[in-house]
């Protein structure tokens, strides 16, 4: 690609972006040195990269961080020459790099396998990377374990260290030197250990004199005592000296020997935080990927300037190399003509680099394999010759250079001349690269190109918006039509006299005034019929979304129904079962407790308990829940004292003792209340209790007994009700229960404010007949029901 071209499309931003992106300086300098290729397998490779990048940082990145430019230590090492403390710092944290960059890739289960490949070819030197990890720290200190003579030489230094620290101590503290210091204190002249003394003392302390104050007064004097073991501690600390160097040395000559490959592994960690330097770039751009072609085709979907602020730029769509492969845009000044032209420049640059565009999904590009430019600053009326003999001089250069498959884009051809001149000199040099099928995107004010482009084939108008109304241009792109003038609608809107406009259009030649009302009709009715498909298109998109919102929402509904049919056929034949098989212990019981007398009696009662037993399992398979068998409503008119119903909010039958309009009182068990008519269900009429010996009646209370126990629930509900009106039914339940003989029962009262539930709990804390009771699990309801076991 010409510099000139990059230059002009602002090619330099794009990789500024990249370089920003980037988490290495091998990174970075890589986004700045890209370079469009021409290549199509290049570049079809560089997008499969991009691709693959943009698919893993959906979920996880690779670990770039503390890779250092190590290229100048490894060239250093590479010579023979020892690399100090801080190079190997660099290098180990890259080795450091690179290990986790792979390990990384290893471990990574998503299909990713061009990424995969590049991180395959980092080779891991453990030997060396153990070696600098035993020698020198993360701070880039030399440890102690780096040799064992070193290790030995630091040794005696701290004991030295501390054997010199002791005795000056020692000294500081004897009384007869006390009025001897200017200062108590140990500090340092060229290494040695020294106390600072006042002059007029020097022959009074033995010792030797390493410097003294810039006034003379004060004499830093090493003691006599320590002279000895500050030599050997300077002999010490030239050795630890030495013995580093010796072990720089050689671990630089590692580093040399292994250069050449720490070198190649550099190379792929860069490119590695390349790819997601684009991969990132994509991110913030919203940017999708294009599908590649080499037959000079096109297309762009709502095309937006990567440059312009995303809340300024007005998407654009652009189709080129199909039906025709060169484009004609005619428009007012500022309206966005040079904009379309940069952008689908910029576009064919950043692909053929491996970048996503910021463009709707089904865009497709072609590779070009030279992109030329010819677009200047062309916003001033008045135009030279100067201005025009350049502009004609990248028009001769053009001629000479395109091919078939380039892209140019030429922004006013033609201006800076004669109008009907440079008109005329348009039409001849379109003609030539039309002749040639090369891709062209021309941009022009005047009107001759615009009936020339309707005479040939294989060149389409379009025309950048403008609004007559406002008097702004909208910066959308028509292709189709070409752009009226507009001076005329322009000119009436800023107030310029009717009659002058009038002679104005008489100036004009008949089939231009024509030609601008056609223009005018047809853009007038493309407008039209985008509006229409558009509201179509909305139509059909809310019409599907709400399909699939009810075939979800009928779906979803079968599902719960389906459920709550298993759960309550379950639940109901679990009942069932439990219930039948406490039946037949009382039955077992009562079989022992009673004598012969009654035997009739009480194998008809049994048999009554069996026969509801049977008739609660059918209506478990059947799918109904007890308490819904009872459908009849009550007749007021029929009701009488002594009628069976069945009160739904306790789930329990009731004997009616008074009707009092539309409220009854009901007894059950012990309990008597008042409640609605409409909250019950007739059951049967009140029935006469026969006469019978002591015998029958034994065979009587047998026979209730059986049946109460028969219709016994392991569950109550009193949800709604008040805590007094709650103790009495749960009083009677629990007594029913232990006739019954149930070991557990449970309590729903809810969960609401919580009063009721604390009543419940006082009132069963007192009750004779709990042992204990907790709450329930959470499929039987968890903190709104308690569970209680009996004693």
């Amino acid at each position: 690609m010409e510099k000139e071209t990059l230059d002009t499309l602002e090619y330099d931003k794009i990789r500024a972006m990249l370089e920003a992106r980037a988490g290495s300086i091998l990174g970075k300098e890589k986004a700045r040195a890209i370079l469009p290729s021409s290549d199509f397998d290049e570049v079809a490779e560089l997008l499969h990269e991009t691709e693959e990048a943009v698919r893993l940082s959906a979920f996880s990145s690779p670990p770039l961080g503390g890779i250092f430019d190590i290229r100048e230590s490894l060239a250093k090492a590479g010579r023979g020459a020892v690399l100090d403390l801080g190079d190997f710092t660099d290098l180990l944290s890259t080795m450091h790099a690179m290990r986790a960059v792979k390990h990384f890739f290893k471990e990574m289960e998503l299909d990713v396998p061009i990424v995969k490949e590049q991180a395959r070819g980092i080779e891991i030197l453990g030997q060396l990377e153990r070696r600098l990890e035993n020698s020198i720290d993360m701070h880039g200190n030399m440890l102690d374990d780096a040799s064992v003579e070193l290790s030995r030489i630091r040794r005696e230094l701290r004991s030295g260290n501390r054997r010199a620290k002791e005795q000056m101590e020692a000294i500081l503290h004897r009384t007869e030197y006390q009025k001897f210091f200017q200062d108590a204190i140990i500090t340092q002249r060229g290494e040695r250990n020294v106390i600072p003394i006042k002059q007029e003392y020097r022959q009074s302390f033995p010792g030797i004199v390493h410097d003294q104050s810039a006034s003379g007064a004060t004499l830093f004097i090493e003691p006599l005592a320590l002279v000895d073991l500050n030599n050997d501690l300077k002999q010490l600390a030239l050795a630890e000296k030495n013995e580093m160097q010796r072990i720089l040395r050689l671990l630089s000559q590692a580093v040399g020997e292994n250069s050449s490959i720490l070198k190649e592994k550099c190379t792929i960690l860069a490119h590695l935080d390349f790819i997601f330097a684009r991969a990132k770039l994509a991110a913030a751009m919203q940017a999708t990927k294009p599908a590649l072609n080499r037959e000079g085709r096109t297309k762009l979907v709502a095309a937006r300037h990567p440059l312009i602020e995303a809340s300024k730029v007005v998407p654009i769509d652009l189709a080129l190399g199909k039906s025709y492969h060169m484009l004609l845009v005619t428009g007012p000044n500022t309206g966005g003509k040079t904009v379309s032209l940069k952008t689908l420049g910029l576009f064919a640059l950043m692909v053929q680099s491996g970048c996503y565009i910021p463009a709707a999904a089904g865009s497709e590009i072609s590779v070009y394999p030279s992109i030329y430019t010819v677009i200047g600053d062309e916003q001033s009326i008045e135009q030279s010759l100067s201005t025009f003999s350049a502009h004609m001089s990248h028009m001769v250069k053009l001629l000479e250079r395109a091919e078939r498959a380039d892209l140019l884009l030429i922004d006013e051809i033609g201006a800076g001349t004669d109008p009907e001149e440079g008109a005329a000199l348009a039409m001849a040099i379109l003609e030539q690269f039309l002749a040639r099928g090369t891709s062209t995107i021309v941009t022009t004010h005047y009107s001759e190109l615009k009936t020339f482009a309707f005479t040939r084939e294989g060149i389409e108008n379009a025309c950048v918006e403008f609004d007559v109304e406002t008097l702004r241009p909208t910066y959308r792109l028509l292709t189709g039509m070409p752009g009226a003038s507009n001076a005329f609608a322009i000119s009436r809107r800023l107030g310029l006299s009717e009659a002058a406009i009038l002679r104005a259009q008489q100036f004009i030649k008949a089939d231009h005034a024509q030609f601008e009302k056609v223009v005018n009709q047809l853009e007038s009715e493309k407008l039209m019929y985008e509006q229409r498909n558009a509201d179509i298109l909305e139509r059909q998109q809310r019409v599907t979304k709400l399909e699939e919102k009810t075939l979800a929402l009928k779906a979803e509904i079968q599902e719960k129904k389906e459920q709550m049919l298993k759960k309550a056929r379950q639940e109901s034949a679990a009942l069932v079962r439990r219930t039948r098989q406490e039946a037949e212990e009382i039955i077992k019981s009562l079989k022992a407790q009673f004598d012969d007398l009654g035997i009739e009696s009480r194998r008809r009662a049994m048999q009554e308990a069996r026969e509801k037993l049977q008739e609660a399992a059918e209506r478990s398979r059947t799918g109904l829940i007890p308490g819904k068998a009872y459908k009849e409503k009550i007749d007021m008119k029929k009701l009488a004292v002594g009628d069976i119903v069945y009160v739904r909010k306790l789930d329990q039958k009731a004997t009616v003792l008074k009707i009092q309009g539309a409220n009854i009182e009901v007894q059950l068990g012990s309990l008597k209340t008042y409640v609605k008519a409409g909250d019950c269900r007739f059951v049967e009429r009140a029935g006469k209790e026969p006469l019978a010996t002591g015998g029958k009646k034994r065979g009587r209370g047998a026979g209730t007994l059986l049946q109460k126990t028969a219709n016994l629930h392991r569950e109550i509900d009193v949800r709604g009700l008040m805590v007094d009106e709650a103790e009495q039914v749960i009083g009677k339940f629990l007594d029913d229960a232990v006739i019954g003989g149930l070991g557990q029962v449970l309590i729903i009262h809810g969960k609401g404010t919580g009063a009721l539930r604390k009543g419940v709990h006082d009132y069963l804390k007192h009750h004779k007949s709990v042992a204990r009771y907790n709450f329930a699990d959470m499929s039987e309801g968890g903190t709104g029901a308690t569970l209680v076991d009996l004693q």
